[in-house]
């Protein structure tokens, strides 16, 4: 298809921005917001450090690794022409329930303030499988400015097989639902599990990876990999997806086709990037907990939040990469002739247990706001959303105690649609939106 990330004309969806914020659902219970400069200085994280050092950024460097030409062609030949995103949403076999139709139970995982202005449950056989997670969303809004992939609409979410859940040799695999979003009244969609081509290209493995953040951008899908390793980030190309021929619960060739552990689509891996400087640590390069896309800067960049502890005393490192701006590179990294990525810009946040961030720039704003979500203390519950800059934080405050935990329970990570002046994110049970606009006035 026609990548029009690659061409992009500038289309305000000032007719769709209207009617989406003014139909805010009644969802959550009315919240008493105040500025964090009210509330105890122990609360707050106060602003973002920049990090400067050689050192500091150093240890934030990339190594891209790309699967050989050679690979995937052999894989294509033999399980067939890969297809695009239209094939897997002409063939939805899902449907999101709007909140009205979801469990009370269900809904209570949303934001307390501001509340979502759109809310979706899942597929009731998906709802029930309690071996899968969601953690991480993306939509066409990332993927092309206009807001739109080819003439659809779509929602990428994230999920990951938990340890607990299923066969061993399944635990930890990674998939994707993609979401028909074209009829916001009915939602459809479909699961693609992501693989890794192995042997050459002549079989693939299932990716075993918390997809805690990831981004559409242009032709290309970016996810994090689990903590523990030196990769930081595998990408895949949505072009690429591959449709299996055998219905059986291996994962990869065999006998009589390819087989992904039931489902009908898989999506091989493109290539990674590894931290130059080897695993990720407290001490070393940042585990990657969440990823976003930035429309801000020139040119557009990749947004990360590292993982550290819900309420620990360990200083959060946030930074960016520039995406290339060659169209023979489309959706992946700026790198030298070494093939090295660089943070561009990186800072320490007070803010820990990381679920999602966003850097966005705000009408006649010198710099950039950081908006990040974090995880409860305890690691489960609402957590909370903070709004920060080089001078202060901010936060939302709700309920009887006025606390900040506001935001959505278990939250994953956020996506900016710049068409619909949405933020997206997900709870453990809903996927939901809320206007940028209810979302700056909570936090004032």
């Amino acid at each position: 298809m026609k990548h029009r990330g690659r061409h992009r004309r500038r289309r305000r969806g000032t007719a769709l921005r209207a009617v989406l914020t003014g139909t805010a659902l009644a969802l959550t219970a009315a919240a008493t917001l105040i500025s964090t400069s009210q509330a105890e200085v122990a609360e707050s994280p106060g602003a973002l450090k920049p990090l400067t050092s050689a050192r500091d950024t150093a240890r934030l460097g990339l190594q891209e690794h790309l699967v050989p030409a050679r690979d995937l062609r052999r894989l294509a030949a033999s399980m067939g022409r890969p297809v695009g995103v239209n094939a897997v949403l002409d063939s939805a076999d899902r449907t999101l329930r709007r909140a009205a139709d979801c469990a009370p139970d269900d809904r209570a995982t949303l934001p307390v303030a501001p509340s979502a202005g759109r809310a979706y449950c899942w597929d009731r056989a998906d709802a029930a499988d309690t071996a899968w997670r969601p953690h991480s969303v993306t939509t066409s809004g990332d993927a092309d400015d206009d807001g739109v992939w080819g003439a659809h609409r779509v929602i990428l979410t994230g999920w990951t097989r938990t340890a607990a859940g299923g066969p061993a040799a399944g635990r930890g695999l990674a998939r994707v639902a993609f979401v028909d979003a074209d009829d916001p009244a009915r939602p459809v969609y479909r699961w693609v599990l992501l693989v890794v081509p192995v042997n050459g290209g002549r079989d693939y493995r299932g990716l075993s990876s918390t997809l805690s953040g990831m981004v559409w951008y242009q032709d290309k899908l970016l996810v994090t990999t689990r903590t523990g390793s030196s990769d930081a980030l595998y990408v895949y190309d949505l072009d690429r997806i591959q449709r299996t021929t055998a219905d059986t619960p291996a994962i990869g060739r065999v006998h009589g086709g390819w087989s992904a552990d039931g489902y009908r689509y898989v999506m091989p891996a493109v290539g990674s990037y590894r931290f130059a400087e080897g695993r990720c640590t407290a001490s070393g390069p940042p585990c990657p907990a969440t990823l976003s896309l930035d429309r801000g800067t020139a040119p557009d960049s990749l947004v990360a939040a590292e993982r550290t502890a819900p309420g620990g005393d360990r200083r959060t490192r946030l930074w960016r990469y520039a995406f290339d701006d060659s169209p023979a590179r489309g959706g992946l990294l700026a790198t030298d002739a070494a093939g090295r990525a660089d943070a561009i810009e990186a800072y320490r946040t007070r803010v820990t247990g990381i679920s999602g961030a966003l850097s966005l720039r705000r009408p006649g704003a010198g710099s950039p706001s950081w908006y990040v979500g974090r995880a409860s203390g305890t690691g489960d519950g609402h957590g909370g959303l903070w709004r920060q800059d080089s001078e202060d934080a901010k936060a939302a405050r709700c309920g009887f105690d006025s606390s900040h935990h506001c935001w959505a329970e278990s939250a994953g990570s956020l996506s900016y649609w710049e068409e619909t002046g949405e933020v997206w994110s997900l709870s453990d049970r809903m996927l939901f939106a809320v206007p940028l606009t209810s979302l700056d006035r909570s936090l004032r």
